[in-house]
């Protein structure tokens, strides 16, 4: 299976900062490779840099990357799936997304401009109602990994959280 990458597009710090985070983190723990996000942010940066060095596993962060040219270039090497109200149904979809080459998941923080649903090969809905663009994240992520990331084993870290069905069970896998 190829990469899966994620481009946060439009994220505006002072009022994303944490549907941001909750993005990167969602895309993380769902198997992705790591996000690019258009817009420099510092403190997004080392939150989500904080998380992986905490729990583990190889996620890398950019900020301030210019999305436009990012976009054609990736474009040469991988796919490209759009998130959005307006496409097409996830689960008609997601399983004729080939993952044979690196796919890049577009997810928009404000209005995104039509060169990114011209620039797509898949523009993904997951329902047709306002929502989260966490969740939609979340649940094309699943469909794409067939729940591979469920139970997934982070490599490093100094945290891991055990199943319990009562309380809080963590331990520190470095001591």
């Amino acid at each position: 299976m190829a990469d899966i990458w994620v481009l946060r597009l439009g994220h505006r710090p002072e009022r994303d900062k944490r549907i941001s985070t909750h993005v990167a983190l969602t895309a993380r723990a769902f198997g992705a490779k790591g996000i690019i996000v258009s817009t420099k942010d510092e403190g997004l940066e080392e939150s989500v840099k904080d998380v992986a060095d905490r729990f583990g596993g190889e996620f890398t962060i950019s900020t301030g990357v210019s999305w436009r040219p990012y976009l054609r270039d990736f474009k040469q090497r991988g796919r490209i799936a759009h998130l959005t109200m307006y496409g097409m149904p996830v689960d008609e979809v997601s399983k004729d997304v080939p993952l044979d080459k690196d796919l890049l998941i577009v997810v928009g923080a404000e209005k995104v401009p039509p060169e990114v649903y011209q620039a797509a090969d898949f523009n993904i809905c997951v329902g047709n109602q306002p929502h989260s663009e966490v969740a939609a994240l979340a649940i094309l992520l699943d469909r794409l990994t067939q729940g591979s990331w469920v139970g997934k084993e982070f490599k490093g870290g100094t945290i891991k959280v055990l199943p319990c069905e009562r309380g809080k069970h963590v331990i520190n896998p470095t001591e």
